[in-house]
């Protein structure tokens, strides 16, 4: 997909954000549609399908939060790219924002430019998302990627991309053991700095809403992560 083709939504209530950033990402060359509260956010992430939105936190009208949650509701945006831009850095922020829908957390203030090189990186994903098969089955479990859901022994579950991307990194290669660089790269993209907490909440979460089981039907890779 070319730069030209890609439509990023930014939001965010302080104008200056929106100008420096929006300039910044259009002078690179993707599509830029700005708003400047949550409920704003999610009538234009409806109208524009974005392929990514960057939002803040802290909104006036309906926050962040509550409109990553109202977006990730539409069918048509399931799969969408969400980042947060927030000054609130905190690990339960952090993991609040992850149980929102949210992919990545990104904490301000950050420099345009190294803004610009985790918006590529996190745009990498609609490449691979390209090139990776529709469904992946592995014993009874089936992994459908289009409809980001997983499915076994008649038992559906959807869960958020960001987790869905971990489960089915880990899914693909049965009983490999995974290093922590390798699952920050493929997941997250090389140039996003997350730490490995990040990894730690989400296969606590994973385990939480999948169940030790399903780990284990799959042999243990979920447990499987070199330091």
């Amino acid at each position: 997909m070319k730069k030209k083709e890609i439509k990023i939504l930014l939001v965010d209530d302080e104008q200056d954000i929106l100008e420096i950033v929006g300039y910044n990402l259009t002078q690179e060359g993707y599509q830029v549609t700005t708003a400047s509260n949550g409920r704003e956010a999610v009538a234009k992430a409806k109208k524009e399908l974005p392929h990514l939105i960057i939002i803040d936190v802290m909104m006036p009208e309906m926050d962040g939060m509550e409109a990553v949650e109202n977006i990730r509701k539409i069918p048509e945006l399931s799969n969408v790219i969400i980042t947060f831009l927030t000054a609130r850095s905190e690990d339960y922020s952090q993991v609040a924002g992850f149980d929102a829908g949210a992919d990545d957390y990104i904490a301000k203030p950050i420099k345009p430019k190294l803004l610009v090189s985790k918006v590529k990186a996190l745009l990498r994903r609609l490449k691979d998302d390209e090139a990776k098969e529709d469904v992946l089955r592995v014993g009874t479990i089936e992994i459908n990627r289009e409809e980001y859901k997983i499915v076994m022994e008649d038992r559906e579950i959807v869960l958020p991309r960001k987790e869905f991307e971990l489960f089915y990194l880990l899914a693909s290669k049965p009983g490999k053991v995974f290093k922590r660089e390798e699952i920050l790269d493929k997941v997250w993209g090389n140039e996003v700095v997350v730490g490995g907490r990040t990894i730690d909440v989400h296969i606590r979460k994973l385990r939480e809403k999948i169940g030790e089981e399903l780990f284990k039907t799959i042999k243990g890779v979920g447990y499987k992560l070199e330091v």
